[in-house]
């Protein structure tokens, strides 16, 4: 029997700053929930909006698998790898920070506030050399299918590459409409994130910034009650 966890949108932690209003899903910063520490290798998920002209300064990090889903609005991010890029909406960026990274990202416009969802990923290799990419996805290619985000190094599979056996998607269901998601391994879990939208998941109703976390399964079948914007999140459970 597939074991489930659900975390409705508003016991998620909360900090408002003025320039930034973020909301946690499991621990983070001054949110601080034993119950709520991680879902298998998915440490950090993070729905945060900065205000226009704000962001975050320059911060290390090391031995993460760090992903950043534009909602709404742009990011700038500047790191010691060189790069500075403005990350859009519809795209994603992907950092393996490995044996360490400085970087700061902040709000690239001055009026218009960003919404981003932060994802971390405990990698399954340490010390690795930093790296960076990110990519723009069409809308269109995700209606009523899953569009691959990112994938493992490892595989073949379409999307940005993580050091983690981890698959992240994004779908737009239509009202109505069903899709049922096949794990890669019995030691997966899937972690079904409501950006928009109201569904069904495995029989869970789901409503927006809802989330539900299905492992000890072989497939989870999402149905939209209305359309729907979904992150799907696969990772491994025992890691």
């Amino acid at each position: 029997m597939a074991k489930t966890v659900f975390h409705a949108a508003e016991t998620r932690g909360h900090a408002n700053h003025g320039w930034l209003d973020a909301h946690h899903t499991f621990s983070f910063a001054g949110y601080n929930d034993p119950s709520r520490v991680h879902f298998g290798a998915m440490r950090v998920m993070n729905d945060d909006i900065v205000k226009g002209g704000f962001g975050f300064g320059k911060h290390p990090h090391d031995n993460m698998e760090i992903i950043t889903v534009i909602l709404d609005g742009a990011l700038e991010h500047q790191d010691n790898m060189g790069h500075k890029e403005a990350i859009q909406n519809n795209e994603v960026q992907v950092m393996s920070a490995g044996t360490g990274i400085v970087h700061s990202e902040y709000n690239h416009n001055k009026d218009k506030d960003v919404n981003l969802m932060q994802l971390w990923i405990f990698p399954n290799k340490q010390d690795v050399t930093p790296r960076y990419d990110q990519r723009k996805f069409d809308p269109q290619d995700r209606i009523n299918k899953l569009q691959a985000l990112v994938s493992p190094i490892t595989n073949e599979d379409e999307g940005l590459k993580i050091n983690q056996e981890a698959w992240i998607y994004r779908t737009t269901l239509e009202a109505g409409k069903s899709i049922t998601h096949t794990l890669h391994s019995s030691n997966s879990g899937l972690y079904v994130f409501v950006i928009n939208g109201a569904v069904q998941v495995n029989g869970q109703q789901l409503k927006k910034r809802d989330g539900v976390g299905i492992s000890e399964t072989a497939d989870v079948t999402m149905s939209a009650d209305a359309e729907s914007d979904l992150l799907l999140i696969e990772v491994p459970m025992e890691f």
